[in-house]
């Protein structure tokens, strides 16, 4: 991160600083954030990436609680 993006994120009027996937797979947007202390995400893409309707309940729920937990890891890593 450069010097801009980490006096913005430590200006004492901000509250949060947001990052996008933007694209990016949920692995490279988790490792990007991970580099990135003080960021929170908003990853919806990446979250959806491998939700799908074929999917039981079952599966639906574990595909979606991974990915929870992988963005909830690089947020606070």
């Amino acid at each position: 991160m450069g010097s801009a993006e980490s006096q913005l994120i430590e200006h004492p009027k901000v509250l949060r600083v947001l990052a996008l996937s933007d694209g990016y797979s949920q692995h490279d947007a988790d490792a990007r954030l991970t580099r990135n202390h003080g960021l929170i995400a908003s990853f919806s893409r990446a979250l959806t990436a491998n939700l799908r309707h074929q999917q039981t309940d079952d599966e639906f729920n574990q595909a979606l609680d991974t990915s929870i937990a992988a963005i909830y890891r690089s947020s606070t890593a």
